[in-house]
């Protein structure tokens, strides 16, 4: 009997995307991933590819019928930030479970998105929408510095800069607002937010059909960026704030609809309690849920996928381990020319996965963002605590070697 199908609209091209086809498989479906451009995929997890116009839903909605003949296509998702909202639109289409596309648009603009969570009665920080500098350096001296500036679309921390004073924020907001095209190369909104910064620790809430599934220590690196450097699971939260941010991130995707699926929740431990920063309609990145399974055994990744195809998966935790994630970063522009230390990394007790991005002789260009990451070591524990020691101590026996790009002068 030919299975039914399951469908990516793209993926992310790293991380835990590629382990999509795999929870389709162990579901009893057959995946399919639809790509423009199949040759920026590594790996696909052994999906059937097939080209696609994946910035048109009639396109992806068309591929699926043809897709249909034969078989029945069981439910269209995707893992990556910028298709959820032409993956719902497409199932919407076909009569499969979705999200409203209406209420993924909002959530993918981040001011419209704040403007829901304040009128909700969600804590936020307080946050101007600006569309030039003179209205970005109003709202940054009506806020306070420093101020935090960022596109109101994107993820991975691209674009986002703490802002110490009026010069930072306006030449921030000069760049951010000249962009013209995205990563992508889509059509960005010209048009930033600009908000308080809010001190204290940050967190993630990874939330499974409205239901928090558990929380996620951030490590971030040094101001004014906001690069996730490692993370730690499950956050080592006394009690009550654990009840704090868990009732915090539910209010949240009830209030901007995401009942279906997964949505990662950041939260900064404020003075006054949690304070929503951004909630995400999609798995979090930076292999979080491979930590979540690997401390409680559940799958995040397979409910995911169940909860988009109509099948029953529940996600129980059956271990109450420890697990982090330690990230080798890049200090500065040049050419790889080698990454040591691996296989003493991998002897570290508790380091279960060790892995690299980059090959030597790639070119290495600094931005601040999730692309400084050229690699990766996940450990396991007891705790969380001892499973990040070992992701440290993994991280501190890798070294890159890199041949510094010299600045030729006039």
């Amino acid at each position: 009997m030919t299975r039914d199908v399951f469908v990516l609209v793209e993926s992310n091209t790293t991380g835990t995307g590629r382990l999509f086809p795999v929870a389709a498989r162990a579901l009893g479906l057959h995946p399919v991933l639809l790509a423009a451009d199949p040759s920026r995929y590594a790996s696909v997890g052994g999906a059937e590819v097939v080209r696609t116009d994946t910035d048109s839903v009639a396109a992806v909605v068309d591929a699926c019928r043809r897709l249909a003949v034969g078989r029945r296509v069981a439910g269209v998702a995707t893992s990556s930030d910028y298709y959820v909202e032409t993956a719902a639109a497409a199932a919407v289409a076909l009569g499969l479970p979705a999200n409203s596309p209406a209420d993924l648009a909002a959530i993918r603009d981040k001011g419209t998105q704040r403007a829901r969570l304040a009128a909700a009665g969600v804590r936020v920080p307080r946050f101007t929408v600006a569309g030039t500098v003179d209205e970005v350096l109003a709202a940054a001296a009506a806020t306070g510095y420093p101020v935090v500036v960022k596109p109101v679309t994107g993820s991975g921390s691209l674009g986002v800069l703490l802002c110490a004073d009026a010069e930072r924020a306006a030449g921030h907001a000069r760049a951010l607002l000249s962009r013209e095209n995205d990563e992508r190369g889509r059509p960005v909104p010209h048009r930033v937010t600009v908000e308080e910064f809010v001190s204290g620790p940050e967190y993630s809430a990874e939330v499974l059909d409205g239901t928090v599934a558990g929380i996620t220590a951030k490590h971030l690196g040094a101001p004014p960026l906001f690069v996730e450097t490692g993370h730690d699971f499950p956050a080592d939260l006394a009690p009550a704030v654990r009840e704090a941010v868990t009732e915090a991130a539910e209010a949240a995707v009830r209030a901007l609809g995401i009942a279906l699926g997964p949505a990662h929740v950041e939260l900064r431990l404020g003075p006054a309690g949690p304070v929503l920063i951004e909630v995400n309609p999609r798995l979090a990145g930076g292999w979080i849920p491979r930590l979540v399974r690997e401390a409680t055994g559940a799958d995040l990744i397979l409910g995911t996928v169940a909860a988009f195809s109509g099948r029953p998966a529940p996600v129980a935790a059956t271990a109450a381990r420890g697990a982090a994630i330690r990230f080798v970063m890049a200090a500065g522009d040049g050419r790889l020319r080698g990454i040591d230390g691996v296989a003493r990394a991998c002897a570290v007790p508790g380091v279960v996965d060790v892995e690299t991005y980059r090959e030597p002789g790639a070119e290495i260009v600094v931005g601040g963002d999730f692309r400084d990451r050229i690699g990766h070591v996940l450990a396991r524990g007891a705790t969380a605590a001892e499973a990040a020691a070992g992701a440290e101590e993994g991280v501190g026996r890798i070294t890159l070697s890199m041949t510094v790009r010299q600045e030729v002068s006039a």
